[in-house]
C-alpha cells in the first residue's frame, strides 16, 4: 500500500515536471544526464567566476576555434579525395518556431494581465506580489552575479524535485499548515473596499 501511494506521488511529480527527459534528468531518472550537466555548470561556474574567464571571449575564441578546424577539415578532404565534415543542417524546424512564439506570446499576455490588473483594477495585493519580487531580484542581484545565479539555479533544478519527491507527505503537510497561518494573518488585515468601474 505504501509502494503504491509512494510510485504515485513519484509520478505526480515526474508528470508536474513535464513527464519527458527533463522530467527524468531533474529528478536524477536519468543519471548520465543528470552528473554531466551537474559537472559541466560547476566547471563553468568555476571557468567564469574563479578563474576569471570572460563569458564573451570564450565563445567568441571557440567558435572561431571551431570554425578554422571546420574550414580545414573540408579544404584537406578536396584535396585528398575524403568525405567532407559531417556538419548538420543549421536550420531552425518552422514547427518549432511556431511553438516558441506560442510559448513567448502566453508569457507576454500573462505579464500583460498582470500589468493590467494592477493598474486598471487597482489590486493592492497584485502590487505588493510584484513589487516584492521585483525587489528580491535587485536585492540577489546586488548580492551575486548573473552566472553565480544561474548555477545556483541549475543547482536547486537539480536537488529541489528529487527531494519533494522523497519528501512530497512532510513537505505538503508544512506548506498546507503555512498556508492556512498566512490565511488567517491575511483575514485580519483589513482591506479597503474598491467599488468596480466598467473600463472600454
Amino acid at each position: 500500500m505504501g509502494d503504491s501511494a509512494s510510485s504515485s506521488s513519484s509520478s505526480s511529480v515526474h508528470k508536474s515536471l513535464g513527464g519527458g527527459s527533463v522530467a527524468d534528468l531533474l529528478l536524477w531518472r536519468n543519471r548520465t544526464g543528470a552528473v554531466i550537466l551537474l559537472v559541466s555548470s560547476t566547471g563553468f561556474w568555476f571557468l567564469f567566476e574563479r578563474a576569471g574567464y570572460n563569458l564573451l571571449s570564450f565563445v567568441s575564441n571557440v567558435l572561431l576555434l571551431l570554425v578554422a578546424i571546420l574550414f580545414l577539415w573540408a579544404k584537406s578532404a578536396s584535396l585528398l579525395n575524403r568525405p567532407l565534415p559531417p556538419v548538420p543542417n543549421m536550420e531552425i524546424p518552422e514547427e518549432f518556431a511556431i511553438k516558441a512564439a506560442d510559448e513567448i506570446r502566453v508569457l507576454i499576455n500573462h505579464v500583460l494581465s498582470i500589468a493590467s490588473d494592477i493598474t486598471i483594477a487597482r489590486n493592492p495585493i497584485r502590487l505588493l506580489q510584484v513589487s516584492f519580487v521585483l525587489w528580491a531580484i535587485s536585492y540577489v542581484g546586488t548580492l551575486i552575479n548573473s552566472l553565480t545565479l544561474v548555477y545556483i539555479v541549475v543547482l536547486l533544478s537539480l536537488s529541489v524535485p528529487v527531494v519533494y519527491e522523497k519528501y512530497q507527505e512532510h513537505i505538503d503537510d508544512k506548506l498546507s499548515s503555512t498556508s492556512e497561518v498566512i490565511r488567517n494573518i491575511s483575514r485580519k488585515i483589513p482591506m479597503p473596499v474598491s467599488k468596480e468601474k466598467k473600463y472600454q
